[in-house]
């Protein structure tokens, strides 16, 4: 008995071309930016003063996303944020 992928009509999928690695400059995929917080709600998640952190977006020191006038931040702005601070500390010592 023939196997499926060499019956007649049967269509055999194969990649040309193999898939690139991750690089930062990539934008990441439109899941991991949704939902966006607000900066009270990434305040509170950082556990950090909302003020540090508007004043920082201002000056784009820290990643963010402007929607008009409206600061918002994703899941892996927030990620991104943390983890700069952790570096920070760990140079500072």
């Amino acid at each position: 008995m023939r196997s499926p992928d060499h019956e007649p009509g049967a269509i055999k999928v194969t990649k040309r071309f193999p898939q690139k690695k991750q690089n930062s400059s990539i934008p990441e995929p439109a899941s991991s930016l949704l939902p966006l917080l607000t900066p009270r709600e990434a305040a509170q998640t950082l556990a950090i003063k909302e003020s540090w952190l508007r004043r920082k977006a201002g000056t784009r020191e820290i990643p963010c996303t402007f929607i008009g006038r409206h600061l918002r931040f994703s899941q892996h702005d927030v990620q991104l944020i943390a983890q700069h601070g952790a570096e920070q500390n760990i140079h500072h010592k």
